[in-house]
């Protein structure tokens, strides 16, 4: 048997605080012309120059590989880079293809394998089943692997794809599985289960990843958390319906995978024709934290320019006014905004012809002639001339039936049959994007409105589930064509309109995922505004998305999500640690509101910009949250948050991990007079809780503790953390 190793190696990246630096190696046996393994995949575990068989002389299959056993087939099972029932897989199919709806089995042989120092080209064939296949695996700079794979129809007639996913192998002591579910306004809610034998999925079929998403499917060793213990994750760049996944077997260690979910149908391969898979894009670490910030690299550097210029503080009008709109109030409140800092205005949901609810109108993006008698320029030259940005919301790819467009273009609407729409979601309907005709109208409309109200924003909704999504034009299901028209769509927005930022929101955080990251600049997380639920659906949604992309919004006490009153400093302290913004009445607040409010802006206009990472503490009460920024400049921001009482009393000494071991002061971010919320139980001063503060060693900030002050339980305060 002929046996070859290709090893791939990500480039070094210059070190940075609590990244996961270390370089990644992954390596891919070949036996003969079948199809390779990953042998394995983690830390660079070779020098540059001992990185070929030759030098090395080592053979991990050898050493890997286990004894045929009795009662099965007469090869161990090891999964290759496509595990098929032809190589002995026994676990889930990770393909399923067929013609004339009969299972095709393929057995590929290697044709062809190009390789460089982190990138890896295979492709392969079955001609007896009319098959081609094409893996291309890279390593990138900061240690992620992408993984994409195409599968092209060589025979001579129709070829149906259901199933095409891609899997990367886990080491033998993975143990826990921590995924994330959720709904409306909980989004990215975490929850923990043991890796055992079978498959775990989380799927969405409702054409968006969707509230309850994993944002990554984490497996690692028992115990794992932010801070410690070898983690791996997957997670798949699309935008559609799709599946995370673990399975394993007990002849294997387990996989952990993503892959497209197709309805019957929806991929059908004429002769020459191809199938290629969304990217899966995986990563590993010692702790989360350091797992997540290659995914946080990744995304900035699809966005250069953030780095250089400071991201605004956004206004948002939906929960000043919902569907009142005045534009007279609307002035008002964009100077007032200009007054404590603001420097994006975004008029939200209403402001389009008829749109007095949520019944009708979408679909229709011209400003309503009885509201904005001139169309929404000059309030845009308003803004403007305050020295802020201005944007709007639109939901393009829905349409209302009572509608110009909907009465215009019935067939324009997704559904099961001719005579039948399906189930309304906030009274809409989705718009046929496998239609072109719907593209170019889609892209033609925000183009012009862009242009002509001078609007340099788009806060982007997807506000309804789709499901029964048979496009009349093609008459097949159209989720796929519809995720790659929305990717059109966009890139073609942004090439004509330089500058133009959009925000994907989806009913809050139902679309987030890599391919919408690397082409939008901000996600909505939830609409949930109330803190207390903001702190947990924003670290699960920093799982993959940078601190500053993350919109987080000061908004009114008490919650009108909730009914929950909080203070505006636990408020603030929320919203301080994303991308600022305000969701509030101003009209409503007085001269002591807007102090504050101007204070939290000023504050916050202070530490935006820098390079962070994003650090979570495990800490062993539940009942409280440990977050942090971490620059490399030495400087770090560290949110306590009391969820509830504790059985500690007062709350115990908190780490705040990551730091470098030097001498480093601790105070309390903006002054202790910010803060409103200490509780009244506490007889004494908390002694460092002051402007001077306290000189503390980072090795016992990180490794020991610092007594926090003891808060009304719902309350937050901002720790300001800075190397002498």
């Amino acid at each position: 048997m002929s046996r070859t190793h290709v090893r791939l190696v990500s480039p070094t990246p210059a070190p940075r605080p609590l990244r996961g630096a270390e370089p990644t190696e992954l390596v891919l046996s070949f036996d003969d012309d079948s199809l390779p393994r990953i042998v394995y995949w983690g830390e660079a575990v070779m020098d540059a120059d001992e990185r070929s068989d030759e030098a090395a002389g080592i053979d991990l299959v050898a050493v890997e590989r286990a004894q045929v056993m009795a009662a099965g087939v007469e090869e161990a099972e090891a999964p290759s880079l496509l595990p098929t029932q032809a190589e002995g897989w026994t676990g889930t199919p990770m393909l399923s293809v067929h013609r004339e709806g009969v299972e095709i089995h393929p057995l590929f042989t290697v044709s062809s394998v190009r390789s460089s120092a982190s990138t890896c080209t295979v492709e392969a064939e079955d001609r007896r089943a009319g098959l081609a296949l094409r893996f291309d695996i890279e390593i990138d700079e900061f240690g992620l692997v992408h993984h994409r794979a195409a599968l092209t129809n060589t025979g001579g007639d129709d070829l149906a794809v259901h199933r095409l996913w891609l899997t990367l192998p886990l080491p033998a002591d993975t143990a826990e599985l921590a995924t994330h579910t959720g709904h409306h306004m909980r989004e990215r809610s975490a929850q923990r289960h043991p890796l055992v034998d079978g498959l775990f999925a989380k799927e969405t079929w409702v054409g968006r990843p969707d509230f309850d998403a994993t944002t990554l499917i984490l497996a690692g060793e028992s115990g794992f958390g932010f801070e410690k213990g070898a983690v791996r994750a997957a997670h798949l760049a699309w935008s559609g319906n799709s599946t995370h996944f673990a399975v394993r077997t007990p002849y294997t260690h387990g996989l952990i995978g993503a892959g497209e979910l197709l309805a019957a149908g929806e991929a059908v391969l004429g002769p020459g024709c191809a199938y290629t898979t969304p990217d899966l894009i995986a990563s590993w670490a010692e702790g989360v934290d350091a797992l997540a910030s290659r995914y946080h690299d990744l995304v900035r550097s699809q966005h250069p320019g953030f780095a250089a210029e400071a991201r605004p503080v956004t206004l948002n009008t939906w929960e000043a006014f919902y569907f009142d709109h005045d534009i007279d109030k609307m002035t008002r409140l964009a100077r007032i905004g200009a007054e404590i800092g603001v420097e994006r205005f975004v008029v939200d949901d209403g402001w389009f012809a008829g749109r007095r609810d949520d019944t009708r109108a979408l679909g229709d993006w011209e400003a309503d002639a009885d509201l904005w008698p001139h169309g929404l320029r000059p309030l845009s030259d308003l803004v403007h001339s305050l020295g802020m940005e201005f944007g709007v919301w639109v939901e393009p790819e829905m349409i209302s039936p009572d509608s110009r467009l909907a009465r215009s273009h019935p067939d324009w609407i997704l559904r099961p049959a001719a005579d039948r729409l399906p189930l309304a979601g906030r009274h809409q309907q989705v718009l046929d994007l496998a239609n072109p005709h719907v593209e170019e109208h889609i892209l033609d409309t925000l183009s012009a409105l862009v242009e002509r109200e001078g609007i340099d924003y788009l806060k982007w909704d997807h506000n309804r589930f789709v499901i029964e999504a048979l496009s009349p034009a093609t008459r097949r299901p159209a989720v796929h064509d519809q995720t790659l028209a929305l990717y059109r769509i966009i890139d073609a927005l942004k090439e004509g309109h330089p500058g133009l930022e959009i925000e994907s929101c989806a009913s809050g955080g139902g679309r987030i995922d890599l391919a919408i990251l690397s082409r939008t600049d901000r996600v909505w997380a939830s609409d949930c505004t109330d803190p207390l639920e903001r702190v947990d659906i924003q670290r699960g949604t920093s799982l993959l998305v940078p601190p500053e992309m993350i919109g987080a919004h000061i908004a009114q006490s008490p919650s009108h999500m909730t009914g929950r009153a909080t203070s505006l400093s636990t408020r603030a302290a929320v919203a301080l640690t994303g991308h600022l913004g305000i969701e509030w009445n101003l009209l409503d607040a007085d001269e002591a509101d807007f102090d504050r409010l101007r204070r939290w802006v000023d504050l916050h206009k202070t530490i935006r910009g820098l390079d962070w990472c994003a650090v979570h503490a495990d800490t062993a009460d539940p009942a409280i949250r440990v977050d942090g920024l971490v620059s490399a400049q030495g400087r770090s921001i560290w949110r306590f948050t009391a969820l509830a009482t504790s059985q500690h009393y007062p709350y115990g000494l908190i780490r705040l991990p990551g730091l470098r071991n030097a001498l480093h002061r601790i105070r309390p971010f903006g002054g202790p007079e910010l803060y409103e919320t200490m509780a009244p139980a506490a007889l004494s001063a908390l002694e460092w809780w002051n402007d001077e503060g306290a000189l503390v060693p980072g090795a016992v900030l990180s490794r020991w503790g610092i007594r926090p002050p003891h808060l009304l339980p719902g309350s937050a305060v901002l720790i300001e953390v800075e190397e002498v």
